[in-house]
């Protein structure tokens, strides 16, 4: 998979900044800090300060499309300008969880890859393989299929077992793991908070996982890492809230640097 450029910006990033955090951008106006003003300049304002503040501690960024569009028109104007802020060899996940039928998919494929130039996005397999293929057939780009996700409403379908006394979330494993042998750049979305991310792991060496449920949620960094590896040893270890807002001080910045840096020691 090394020879994939998204693969091999993250292999990159990994071993030279000895991290294997990616940070979520989840603009929220009532958490920023206080001397930023309370509109969409004083969010753009905050994020870009984020962005230089972490683009050398961390792998890559996840903004997560749904808090951009609460903002309307402009929010999505925010996405695109501070998408142009981050360095070229920080890969971009846009968080958008699509997937619908064919023709659909392939005009969402087309607004998260071609317009905001994402190198990566978070998909929903439920509606099956035609619904994913339109994001698959972009080779150069990246894509995480839901799999056992964080929330506990992963309970309701997920882990739900089949006919085959499988549990639904390791047939979409093996599916993924059948769909990145066909188009070699799937992954899998996998929730650090759920007692079967062991499992999970151990069921299926090679994908590479973009583990949320770090922080806020409960989830502890250090067996994210140290679990949650491939075999090329790279996870994608999602932090968004307590990283972004863990301060409402003007010094924001040097104590999310100060948090950052506390996960990064957990690797060492």
């Amino acid at each position: 998979m090394l020879n994939h450029s998204f693969y091999q910006r993250l292999y990159t990033n990994t071993t030279q900044r000895k991290s294997h955090l990616c940070i979520g951008l989840d603009p929220d106006l009532s958490q920023i800090p206080y001397h930023f003003s309370q509109d969409l300049k004083g969010l753009h304002d905050f994020l870009v300060e984020v962005i230089e503040t972490t683009s050398a501690l961390c792998i890559a960024y996840k903004p997560n499309l749904a808090f951009f569009e609460a903002l309307g028109i402009d929010g999505l104007r925010l996405l695109e300008s501070i998408r142009k802020r981050i360095p070229t060899e920080t890969p971009v996940i846009i968080d958008g969880k699509r997937g619908d039928i064919g023709n659909t998919s392939a005009m969402q494929a087309k607004y998260i890859f071609d317009y905001f130039g994402a190198d990566a996005t978070t998909l929903n397999p439920l509606m099956g393989l035609d619904s994913l293929a339109p994001f698959f057939r972009y080779k150069d780009k990246y894509n995480f299929v839901l799999t056992l996700t964080s929330n506990p409403g992963a309970h309701d379908f997920e882990k739900q077992t089949l006919d085959n006394k499988q549990p639904l979330y390791l047939y979409i494993l093996d599916q993924c793991d059948s769909w990145h042998n066909a188009y070699g750049n799937v992954g899998c979305v996998v929730g650090a908070t759920q007692q079967e991310f062991t499992e999970i792991r151990k069921h299926n060496t090679n994908l590479i996982f973009l583990i949320p449920g770090i922080g806020a949620q409960g989830g502890e960094y250090h067996d994210a890492v140290r679990v949650g590896k491939n075999q090329d040893g790279l996870a994608l270890v999602n932090i968004s809230r307590s990283i972004l807002y863990g301060s409402t001080e003007r010094d924001f910045a040097t104590q999310m640097r100060q948090k950052i840096q506390s996960y990064l020691d957990q690797e060492r």
